[in-house]
Order: structure tokens, then C-alpha cells, then sequence
């Protein structure tokens, strides 16, 4: 498109240089006539160039009356007709072809003038469609960049119009998405905006190649206004078929959009549950399992197997843990069953228990030991519940009150926006976990409060007779992920401690 532009452009501009050498052409000023050999001779070559009117007369009339008048004799300088010279081409200020005939002089042009009347009309016609011509040349390129500035403009924006289209719109065939078809994947529409498309493309091609053919035309002076006229009319209707199918593309894109983003989320929702589906399959359970019916094992000490809860936590200014626990620890500490950190403070909230020291429990760098046992690798109920007036704390085991205190990060709020891991202590935000401190044993049933418990819920929770959810987390499947050779099984905790 760019080089039908230039090369229009270039074949306008030479046709208007054509014309404007044709117009000036023409001789400024009149040669002397050539001298005879006696006066009689001169003035009857004189009289002969007056009387006999042809086109040299009629083309120097374009420049006027004064145009033929030569320069002014010079005083003391030789007349005409005794130094006679041949009359020379006259070539113009523009690269034309010379014309070899000169142009009578003043005199001469005020006999004929005197002699024949009709003549005068005759060259005022000449010097008026001379005129014309220029104003006709000039307005046609004036109309000629317009029409060029429209072409590019439209050719942009079917440019940004086609650029703007779905990637499966631009290839050969309907698209498919990947993850399922739905009802919008329909090849009919598809086609049909490609068609609208390539046909819009066609009629620029045609008008950029009829427009040449127009341009030749417009040397005559009545069509002038016809030509543009039709032309920018089709142009306004190109440009709003356009506008309208641009905007159909838009609606259809975002259409498009919000229906693959609602069919993403329904299949996976549907891989959930058939992936529970398998884990159940995979350990022989058909009965039913609710969500939260599952465990966290950790199988061997190392700084890679951990879970993450995938919710965020909001701010809190008191809080309860509960969990089921089973360590498997060899009598080198119990490690850290659960660990939260915030940007800038790593140890936010921890539940650990180091070498041979009791368990503590560590809030915004603070320590309170807790008494707490772990070690018979059995099934235990742990509760910690902890507010931050006057910093409280109380510690439960299997549904019993071992411990509580005070001043542990008193009028302190739990940072929000942190990451909670489940089996390691982070040293840093999500991360650099160390092996010494990580737990070794099955988790279940991790649920958080935003305020403290009474001792008959956790006894209540303890003994499996009044099981309660976290309001702000809840332990179920979805929120939580193993990673490292973590594993994740079904397991109903107060039936499975029973069988323990």
C-alpha cells in the first residue's frame, strides 16, 4: 500500500510539472526581427509580421501586452536593422522544449491589435484557460494528498483492525480452545468475520487502482467536483463498515473471554474432584470423606517436605490453633509442626519443640514455654490460644488445660498477609527451611480462630463429640498443598486414633 502511495504521488507530481512547463513555456520577450538588406526589405518584413497573425502571435499573447515588449534601447546604442541579428531559440526558466519562433514586438502587436479586433478576444480566451488549467492542476492535487491521507488512514486502521483480531481468528480455521469447546466456538461466525474482513480489503485494493484512471480525467473542468465527491463518499462508508465491525470484535472478544474464564474455573473444579476421587480410589476407601476428612504425613526429617496453606491471614489480635498430631520423632525434638511469617519478622507466630528443650511457642520473637508431650507417638489433640491483652496464653492437650501465662508480645497484632507452613520453621519469608527443625509425623484437623476458645469447645473438639471449623482457617483439601514427597491422605482422625 505504501508503494502504490509513492508511486501515485510521483506520476501526479510529473503530470503537474507537465503542465506547468507547457504554460511557461512560452517566450518572455520578443527578438528582433532579422535585418534585410535595405530599409524597404525591413519594413516589409515589418508590415509582413504585422499582417500575417499566426500562432506565435497568439502564444505570446499569454504573457500579456507587456510581456512582448523588449528592454529599452540604451542611449548612443546602434539600431536594430544596422547590426542585424539572427533570431535565436527562446528557452524558459523550466527544463522544456525551446520554441524557435519569436514573438512580434510592441509595435508590431499594436497594429495588429488595430487590424483585427477579434484576435484580442482570442488571446484573452488563451491567457483565461491557461489560468483555468493552473487552478484546475492546482486543486487536483490538493484533492490528490487528501485522498492519499485517507487512503493511509483507512488502510491503518483495517491494519489495527485485523491486528486486533483473536489469534484463531487469523488462522486458517475455527479456534479451539483448549481446555474444552463451548457453545461460542462457532466456524459459521468465524468465517463470516473473515469474509466481512477479506471483502473490506478487496474494495481498498479496488479503489487505490480505479484512482489513477480517475486522476487522468480530471484535466477537463467539469467532472472535477464529481470524482472526489463519489470517492469520499465511499470512503465515509468504508470507514463506519469498519468502526461497526471493529466493534463487533471487541464485544466478541470480551465474550469470548469471560466464557473460557467460566469454563476454566468449572473444569477445575471438576479435576478436584476427580483428583479426591482417585486419592480415594488409590487407598481403598468407597465410603464417603468430607473434605477436611485428611492428613499432612511427613515421612523423614529433611529441609525439602512441608505443606502451605493457601489462604492469607488478616490481622489479629487474638487467635486459637488446633490440631491433631502424631510425631514419629526419634527422641531428638518434635521439630516444628507449624510455622507463620510475615514480611520483615520470620517467627510471626511458631509452634516448636528443639533437641531436648520443652515446646515453645514463639510470638513476634517472644518465648513462652509450653507443657507439652509429644513423645509416644501417638495421636494428640494440641490447642494454643493466646490473645494480645496483657499478651495471654493457654495451652491444651487432648482436651485438658496444661498450662497459661502472661506478657507473651503483649498488645502485639498478628501481622495479615503472611505464609503459614505446616512440618518446617522458616528462617526467612516462605523459606530457607532448616532439617534439625522440621517435624516428622502425620498433621490433621489444623483449624484457626479469631478469638480464643473456651475449655468445653476444645474439650468439645478433643473428644470428637462437637468438631469445629476455623472461622478464620478451616482445614480443608483444597486449602492446603504438599510439596517435597509430602503426601496427603485420607484420614478420618477420630477413627483412625482409635485404631492407633
Amino acid at each position: 500500500l505504501k508503494f502504490l502511495a509513492v508511486l501515485l504521488a510521483a506520476g501526479m507530481l510529473a503530470f503537474l510539472g507537465a503542465v506547468i512547463c507547457i504554460i511557461a513555456s512560452v517566450p518572455l520577450a520578443a527578438s528582433p526581427a532579422r535585418a534585410l538588406p535595405g530599409g524597404a526589405d525591413n519594413a516589409s518584413v515589418a508590415s509582413g509580421a504585422a499582417a500575417s497573425p499566426g500562432p506565435q502571435r497568439s502564444l505570446s499573447a499569454l504573457h500579456g501586452a507587456g510581456g512582448s515588449a523588449g528592454p529599452p534601447a540604451l542611449p548612443g546604442a546602434p539600431a536594430a536593422s544596422a547590426h542585424p541579428l539572427p533570431p535565436g531559440p527562446l528557452f524558459s526558466r523550466f527544463l522544456c522544449t525551446p520554441l524557435a519562433a519569436a514573438c512580434p514586438s510592441g509595435a508590431q502587436q499594436g497594429d495588429a491589435a488595430g487590424a483585427a479586433p477579434g484576435e484580442r478576444e482570442e488571446l484573452l480566451l488563451l491567457q483565461s484557460t491557461a489560468e483555468q488549467l493552473r487552478q484546475t492542476a492546482l486543486q487536483q492535487e490538493a484533492r490528490i494528498r487528501a485522498d492519499q491521507d485517507t487512503i493511509r488512514e483507512l488502510t491503518g486502521k483495517l491494519g489495527r483492525c485485523e491486528s486486533g483480531l483473536p489469534r484463531g481468528l487469523q488462522g486458517a480455521g475455527p479456534r479451539r480452545d483448549t481446555m474444552a469447546d463451548g457453545p461460542w466456538d462457532s466456524p459459521a461466525l468465524i468465517l463470516e468475520l473473515e469474509d466481512a474482513v477479506r471483502a473490506l480489503r478487496d474494495r481498498i485494493d479496488r479503489l487505490e487502482q480505479e484512482l489513477p484512471a480517475r486522476v487522468n480525467l480530471s484535466a477537463a473542468p467539469a467532472p472535477v467536483s464529481a470524482v472526489p465527491t463519489g470517492l469520499h463518499s465511499k470512503m465515509d462508508q468504508l470507514e463506519g463498515q469498519l468502526l461497526a465491525q471493529v466493534l463487533a470484535l471487541e464485544k466478541e472478544r470480551v465474550a469470548l473471554s469471560h466464557s473460557s474464564r467460566r469454563q476454566r474455573q468449572e473444569v477445575e473444579k471438576e479435576l478436584d474432584v476427580l483428583q479426591g476421587r482417585v486419592a480415594e480410589l488409590e487407598h481403598g476407601s468407597s465410603a464417603y470423606s468430607p473434605p477436611d476428612a485428611f492428613k499432612i504425613s511427613i515421612p523423614i526429617r529433611n529441609n525439602y517436605m512441608y505443606a502451605r496453606v493457601r489462604k492469607a491471614l488478616p490481622e489479629l489480635y487474638a487467635f486459637t490453633a488446633c490440631m491433631w498430631l502424631r510425631s514419629r520423632s526419634s527422641g531428638t525434638g518434635q521439630g516444628t509442626p507449624f510455622s507463620y511469617s510475615v514480611p520483615g519478622q520470620a517467627n510471626e507466630i511458631v509452634l516448636l519443640e528443639a533437641g531436648h528443650e520443652p515446646m515453645e511457642l514463639l510470638i513476634n520473637d517472644k518465648v513462652a514455654q509450653l507443657p507439652l508431650s509429644l513423645k509416644d507417638n501417638g495421636w494428640h489433640h494440641i490447642c494454643i490460644a493466646w490473645t494480645t491483652r496483657d499478651g495471654l496464653w493457654s495451652a491444651y492437650q487432648d482436651g485438658e488445660l496444661q498450662g497459661s501465662g502472661e506478657n507473651l508480645a503483649a498488645w502485639h497484632p498478628i501481622k495479615p498477609h503472611g505464609i503459614l507452613i505446616l512440618g518446617q520453621e522458616q528462617d526467612t519469608l516462605g523459606g530457607r527451611f532448616d532439617a534439625t527443625q522440621a517435624f516428622v509425623g502425620d498433621i490433621a484437623q489444623f483449624n484457626l480462630w479469631d478469638h480464643a476458645l473456651t475449655p468445653a469447645q476444645v474439650l468439645g473438639i478433643a473428644n470428637c463429640t462437637a468438631p469445629l471449623l476455623g472461622n478464620v482457617l478451616p482445614w480443608e483439601d483444597k486449602l492446603v498443598e504438599a510439596f517435597g514427597g509430602a503426601t496427603k491422605a485420607a484420614f478420618d482422625v477420630c477413627k483412625g486414633r482409635a485404631k492407633a
